[in-house]
């Protein structure tokens, strides 16, 4: 779900000024690893990390830029294989990762198990957001649709997946969504065509449950709807290369619908990027996909217990707050936890629910049937 091409503003040269910091007098450096876009990445340089040592001048904060979650796999793995000769694996949290993998890590003891007797705010976590005792959920995002208002009027903007595909199909050429494999906002539309063929139900897919014949069985009928919505795409079947260019198809006006994740829609039209006049809209019968990114902090890091203090960190409503007004994010606490003026901005995007999709062999297998089933005239390169 790469969506490094987005927003990269000056906040990368703003972070270069604050590169001379006191990192020589801390005692400690805590090694976190990211396998985010580069404005999280950006959002951890410029905000987090100065505010974290301001509150502790003898904590440093390394981030490295692991790449995607392929190269925090390969970080993992070397530390699942540190564990076994009880060496230091030379990282001590990741920013966002999944602690069943490796398979054997979290039964190995690879992973720190989070709680309220070791972080403080851990009681205030959103109850959506909590998905294993390996994982700190500190900030979401979920796709939603995006459009213009001057277009379709929010009375009539669709609310279910009947009334978005014949949407689509009464008003033909605008609506479009990236190749699932260039960005999660049209990825996710994918999986919610998925999901729909399967009885609107997200629990019959997870991480252990593939098998080549179960997602043949599942993903078939998937093909069939979005191969009957492929006419009535912009261009008659078109697909963008990734989140940023469907979000500018629709600022040129050149479309009037996309699926669109909330963090970077609400960042585009704070910064003018997408005008005042975009509508958002969630499907009541079932939401698009989104998920949280969560922390996981190694069990045998050398910095252990300081890294524990900068997940905690994360909770704070300080922290919480920014994830919302500077990256558009949802937070990780419940929103009874964050003040009343942002609550009530933010009113129409809040969540009732956050349907999640398994990566791994789900996510190859997703990617390249689409290809071949929906899209097989279209170079992956």
């Amino acid at each position: 779900m790469n969506r490094r091409d987005f927003l990269v503003t000056t906040t990368a040269a703003a972070g270069m000024l604050m590169l001379p910091r006191l990192a020589a007098a801390a005692t400690k450096t805590i090694d976190l690893y990211s396998g985010s876009d580069a404005n999280i990445i950006d959002f951890w340089n410029n905000i987090v990390r100065p505010a974290f040592e301001k509150a502790h001048p003898d904590l440093a904060v390394k981030i490295t830029d692991a790449g995607d979650n392929t190269g925090l796999r390969a970080i993992a793995d070397r530390a699942l294989a540190a564990l076994k000769t009880k060496t230091d694996p030379q990282a001590d949290i990741f920013e966002h990762f999944d602690p069943r993998l490796p398979p054997a890590g979290a039964e190995a003891g690879l992973w720190v198990e989070f709680s309220a007797q070791n972080i403080e705010g851990f009681d205030h976590l959103n109850p959506l957001a909590v998905d294993s005792k390996y994982s700190l959920p500190y900030r979401g995002s979920q796709v939603l649709l995006a459009y213009d208002k001057t277009k379709l009027d929010p009375k009539d903007a669709p609310k279910s997946w009947e009334q978005l595909t014949a949407w689509i199909k009464a008003n033909p050429g605008q609506f479009i969504y990236n190749r699932p494999d260039k960005g999660g906002s049209g990825g996710n539309f994918v999986r919610r065509a998925i999901h729909e063929a399967n009885g609107r139900d997200p629990k019959k897919f997870t991480i252990d449950n593939f098998t080549a014949t179960y997602a043949s069985q599942t993903l078939t009928p998937a093909w069939a709807l979005l191969n009957d919505l492929a006419p009535s795409l912009y261009e008659k079947g078109a697909y963008t290369a990734g989140n940023t260019q469907s979000i500018q198809l629709l600022a040129q006006g050149v479309v009037t619908m996309t699926p669109a994740w909330s963090d970077q829609v609400l960042q585009a039209i704070s910064q003018g990027v997408l005008p005042e006049t975009t509508g958002l809209v969630q499907l009541g019968d079932l939401a698009l996909c989104g998920g949280f990114s969560r922390m996981t902090v190694f069990s045998i890091g050398a910095n252990k217990d300081v890294a524990m203090t900068l997940a905690a960190f994360l909770l704070t409503k300080e922290m919480q707050e920014a994830i919302i007004t500077e990256i558009g994010g949802f937070p990780g606490v419940s929103w009874d936890h964050i003040s009343d003026e942002l609550r009530q901005k933010y009113a129409d995007v809040i969540p009732a629910t956050i349907p999640t999709f398994p990566s791994g062999d789900w996510e190859t297998t997703v990617n390249d049937g689409w290809y071949r089933n929906v899209a097989p005239g279209i170079s992956r390169t």
